[in-house]
């Protein structure tokens, strides 16, 4: 298994994290529409750790693996910024998995 990172070491452009947190809170999923004219479902998760939180998004069939209290590990994520705010991506490569 790979290192983990804690929530607060977190910052824009990272690849290939390893994070482990409990899921606070999962908003409404929302569509949105993808570069290729297709449509997918999101929705913003808060990820929290001992040493802090961050926004989760979760694309369709994540969705609905999760609830919130989880407790999930993230496999191979990715950060990017959006508006300021640092958000946890899984991303295609990336695994989640409920623990």
């Amino acid at each position: 298994m790979a290192m983990e990172t804690k929530i607060n070491q977190l910052h824009a452009g990272m690849r290939g994290i390893n994070v482990k947190g409990k899921i606070e809170s999962v908003k409404e999923p929302r569509t949105v529409n993808l570069r290729n004219g297709e449509t997918a479902q999101v929705a913003d998760a808060i990820l929290s750790d001992e040493s802090g939180s961050i926004k989760l998004s979760l694309w369709n069939d994540q969705i609905n693996i999760v609830t919130e209290g989880d407790e999930v590990s993230i496999e191979n994520g990715y950060t990017q910024s959006f508006r300021g705010e640092n958000s946890l991506n899984i991303g295609r490569y990336g695994k989640l998995v409920k623990l």
